[in-house]
């Protein structure tokens, strides 16, 4: 029989594994260099690593059936659909920044994989320092708890207008500031050498770019995610459902980057859940809420503003004709 070392190790094993084999078969199968992804293909690309999830999720429960693995097993696919929630926001500041740069569509998927693992080697180091934190220092949370309920019910208070802008974010600025550029046309070059010199084109720049902003949303999702699993012993599932739901952002990406505007009501669902998930970080002393009933707000919640997003574009339309 294994012990709680050894199972604990076998699984970080097996998730390695996994994230190994499903990147090799999603970049060798599912993807190609230089072509432009078919909706079909990304589609195909989303229910893969859907579906790898909710298979990882169904191994944590067995792999401890005999004791806590129903409860990680919840824990897991809360903090997974937390993540992924907080993921689609991420995708629309990335259609903003592909516009921006004027990136052809058949450098997409390169330029999106290496900036989504960027943020993936980003996110592992924040979970660690996170899980210190927390371990050394328990009102910690409540910090958290502060943060996530004045930036939730700033995101549902924040105006249209207040529209992400490439040319003003402070990682562009830094790019520019630092590293010799080019405006040439990279055609798929991340590097051009001219008279002897290197100069990184614009698809260097929007990598370092996504890479860089996703820090910014993971000041977010890493406070978010300790509310749904604040045992910071239970590190492998904050890394695994963090990085299930940020390696899935490419293919949603391609899913959603025609449809961004038709989901206006969808900030409004998130910010209403990074509220909820705040003030359960400050109340958790006194008022105990089952994990179970963070999922069900997750779930109602995102679900709602989609539904309700397509119902008032379909509204609108009706009223213009």
């Amino acid at each position: 029989m294994l012990n709680n070392m050894d199972k604990t190790l076998l699984t970080y094993l097996v998730f390695g594994g996994v994230i190994i084999l499903a990147l090799v078969f999603d970049l060798g199968l599912l993807s190609k260099k230089n072509t432009v992804v078919s909706l079909k293909a990304a589609l195909l690309q989303t229910v893969f690593w859907v579906l790898l999830s909710v298979v990882f999720c169904g191994y944590i429960w067995l792999e401890n059936a005999g004791g806590s693995g129903k409860s990680d097993a919840i824990s897991y696919i809360s903090a997974y659909l937390l993540e992924w929630s907080l993921s689609i926001d991420n995708i629309f500041v990335f259609i903003i920044i592909f516009t921006f740069f004027k990136v052809k569509e058949n450098n997409y998927s390169r330029v999106l994989l290496l900036g989504i693992l960027m943020a993936v080697f980003f996110r592992i180091i924040f979970i660690a320092l996170g899980s210190e934190l927390v371990a050394r220092f328990e009102w910690i949370m409540y910090i958290f708890g502060v943060f996530l309920l004045y930036t939730g019910v700033k995101m549902f208070s924040s105006s249209e207008d207040e529209e992400f802008n490439p040319e003003e974010n402070w990682a562009y600025k830094l790019a520019k500031k630092i590293l010799p550029t080019t405006d040439e046309e990279p055609n798929g070059r991340f590097v051009i050498v001219k008279d002897g010199k290197k100069f990184f084109t614009r698809l260097s720049l929007v990598v370092l770019m996504l890479g860089l902003i996703d820090i910014v949303f993971a000041l977010d999702s890493i406070p978010a995610v300790f509310s749904v699993i604040p045992d910071p012993s239970k590190k492998l599932l904050i890394y695994s459902s963090n990085i299930f739901a940020v390696l899935g952002l490419r293919s949603m990406f391609f899913l959603l980057r025609n449809a961004a505007s038709k989901f206006e009501y969808l900030q409004n669902g998130i910010a209403v859940v990074l509220a909820f998930i705040g003030l359960k970080m400050l109340i958790v002393r006194w008022v105990h809420i089952p994990i179970w009933v963070s999922l069900l707000v997750i779930v109602v919640c995102i679900s709602a503003a989609i539904f309700y997003s397509i119902y008032h574009q379909r509204k609108k339309a009706a009223t213009i004709k």
